[in-house]
């Protein structure tokens, strides 16, 4: 079976995995701590994530905690070939590569849930680490005997938190996810800055696109959609924000944006952005009223968000124009307009570029490595379903990243705690 692309890559893996150390000095702290703790010392690790430079940075925190670390990604083409060559030269189990197919994508599930449970049977407890629920899910359809090995499990992104809470408003999650994603120092720092600036890096890459003067349309006002509106306006694009949430739609029109259905903004928009976790956003109606040069990118996890096959079905050609970047030409009556596709309707930031700066996934895998470590030392408490993090964990993690910019912050006086916590003190 495949495990990984060219092995002759390793050497350029190695070296971005050095630059992303080089920018993630929160996250090495936790590496120095679980070397001298050894706090996951006995455990195996299943892991589905984006295959990257900073995941492989993840995969080392792991293993100095004494982890034995598996790992696919969530994605077929967010994997950086040359990281998974890197990360399986040195000997960790990895099947990854860019460009894999829906049914190698899931025989990469199944080889990693095969190792869990190999490790297992070895004397070693299982945990998981998840991005978008693939993983959980899998286990759950279809390796449900191996359910009660597993201590618990964490989830990185929007769109797998969601699936939790529907499995677990279902009763069907049977061991414990942390929501890494709801912790602040995630969802305010990665989604925010991390898929604002890496969705317009991706976009850059994919088109050599000029956003100054160009509409953009952002569809879903979550903290991705204004990461991703906020840059756009940096980039001097007009910015039209797309929602379904009254409190949403509000803040994007207070924060200076426009605000109009899709069926309206389909005929106005130069690019569109999907950004809200859920299918069919874009659809084949509005494909039908927007203007000749389109281009539609997604950066939510799935690839559902704009349906591409409405798209194929109405082009009579379709032209692969740049190395992320397809042509749809579509014939409307007497005419004939052309609409583009990035990252192939797939993650945008990941399909065309390198995902989210080093330093933003620093904060989000201090999570991720923290929240397994809570597992571990709450095993006997904790029952399944889904689970947030205490907020002392957060603000560590952000005590942490403060330290790795040489950022100093004033602390409060003992009168002043005194006087936040009393009820005494009036006007």
């Amino acid at each position: 079976m495949k495990n990984v692309a060219n092995i002759k890559l390793a050497a350029q893996g190695r070296k971005n995995i050095a630059w992303a150390r080089s920018q993630m000095g929160a996250l090495l702290t936790v590496e120095d701590e679980f070397k001298k703790k050894q706090p996951l010392k006995g455990y195996v690790v299943g892991m589905a994530l984006h295959v990257t430079k900073e995941t492989a940075v993840l995969v080392d925190v792991l293993e100095a905690g004494g982890a034995e670390v598996v790992i696919t990604g969530c994605n077929p083409l967010s994997t950086q070939d040359d990281v998974a060559v890197a990360l399986h030269e040195r000997g960790t189990k990895v099947w990854a590569w860019k460009g894999e197919t829906h049914q190698e994508y899931y025989a990469n599930l199944e080889a990693v849930v095969a190792e869990l449970k190999k490790a297992v049977k070895q004397g070693k407890k299982a945990l998981t680490i998840d991005d978008g629920c693939d993983l959980v899910t899998l286990i759950h359809q279809k390796h449900t005997d191996f359910i009660p090995s597993i201590v618990g499990g964490t989830e990185e992104t929007t769109t797998g938190v969601q699936r939790l809470r529907a499995m677990e408003a279902d009763d069907a999650l049977k061991y414990p996810v942390v929501a890494v994603n709801d912790n602040k120092t995630k969802h305010l720092f990665d989604n925010y800055y991390g898929t604002g600036q890496s969705t317009i890096g991706g976009l850059l890459r994919a088109t050599n696109l000029l956003f100054a003067g160009k509409t953009m349309v952002v569809i879903g006002y979550g903290s991705c959609g204004r990461g991703v509106s906020l840059r756009a306006k940096g980039m001097s694009a007009e910015v039209v924000v797309c929602e379904v949430d009254n409190l949403r739609a509000l803040q994007a029109r207070m924060d200076g944006f426009r605000v109009m259905p899709i069926l309206e903004a389909a005929k106005v928009g130069d690019v569109f952005v999907t950004v809200t976790g859920n299918k069919h956003v874009i659809d084949g109606v509005h494909m039908k009223v927007m203007k000749d040069g389109t281009i539609l990118a997604n950066s939510g996890h799935f690839d559902a968000e704009i349906n591409i096959d409405a798209l194929k079905k109405l082009a009579r050609k379709v032209t692969q124009v740049r190395p992320s970047l397809q042509e749809f030409k579509i014939t409307d009556g007497s005419k004939e307009k052309n609409l583009y596709l990035a990252g192939e309707g797939r993650l945008v930031n990941l399909a065309a570029a390198e995902g989210h700066p080093s330093t933003v996934m620093s904060l989000s895998f201090c999570g991720q490595a923290l929240a397994l470590q809570y597992i571990v030392e709450h095993k006997h408490e904790l029952q399944p379903g889904v689970v947030v993090l205490p907020g002392k964990v957060d603000d560590d993690i952000a005590a942490r990243q403060l330290t790795a910019m040489g950022i100093k912050k004033d602390s409060l006086t003992k009168e002043q705690a005194r006087y936040l916590t009393s009820w005494q003190a009036g006007t």
